[in-house]
């Protein structure tokens, strides 16, 4: 990365404000031993989810909750939230998250277990926005779950998509990079999407069902 591409990567991730909710949520990620999305990343699931206009929203990979506070402020109040985790411990963080910011229970659905064996139950076209933020190793099974799950006009929106800018380097042959790039070529040639990949944070892919 260039002094000046770093620069500006730096500076629009600064850009980004969290309040305390986030914090404590940033907080207990770390203690567990999770890396939660960067502020940068959270700034913009919030306008994404806002623009969606959601109504039934998914998320792979719970983490700590600072990824679904900062969708739940995008969403509208009526929307309801599903995230999956299949560590107990991770749904727990990120309940308390979501207390905190003032959502009510009603509004989450909190569900334990591997994403590979809870997605298969969701409903087709059923939601308006899934976020992929889990194991690399299986995003590609994740985003085609996601189509699946997705209306016309939904957001599918898959977290650390350039593994550390590996992804654009032929030299790097890491098996969840290798992973990556079949996840990118699957996307761009998918006629029921139309795919982007944003640089914030360490890349997201952005891709509306048509």
């Amino acid at each position: 990365m260039s002094s000046n591409k770093s620069t500006s990567w730096s500076y629009t991730e600064a850009f980004a404000s969290e309040d305390a909710v986030q914090a404590r949520a940033r907080e207990r990620s770390f203690d567990l031993g999770i890396t939660p999305v960067s502020p940068g990343v959270g700034a913009v699931l919030t306008v994404l989810a806002a623009s969606s206009k959601s109504q039934a929203a998914v998320e792979i990979g719970s983490g700590a909750g600072v990824s679904g506070v900062c969708i739940l402020r995008g969403l509208p109040s009526t929307a309801v939230f599903t995230t999956i985790d299949h560590d107990v411990e991770h749904l727990k963080a990120a309940r308390e998250a979501f207390a905190e910011a003032g959502v009510p229970a009603n509004r989450v659905r909190a569900i334990p277990g591997r994403a590979a064996a809870v997605l298969p139950r969701l409903t087709d076209g059923a939601y308006d926005f899934v976020l992929v933020d889990a194991d690399k190793a299986n995003a590609l099974l994740y985003a085609e779950q996601g189509i699946r799950l997705l209306r016309r006009g939904g957001l599918l929106v898959v977290n650390d998509a350039l593994d550390r800018d590996r992804v654009s380097n032929p030299a790097h042959r890491e098996p969840t990079t290798v992973r990556l790039r079949e996840l990118h070529r699957a996307l761009r040639t998918d006629e029921r999407l139309c795919a982007s990949i944003l640089p914030t944070g360490d890349g997201l892919i952005v891709a509306a069902r048509l």
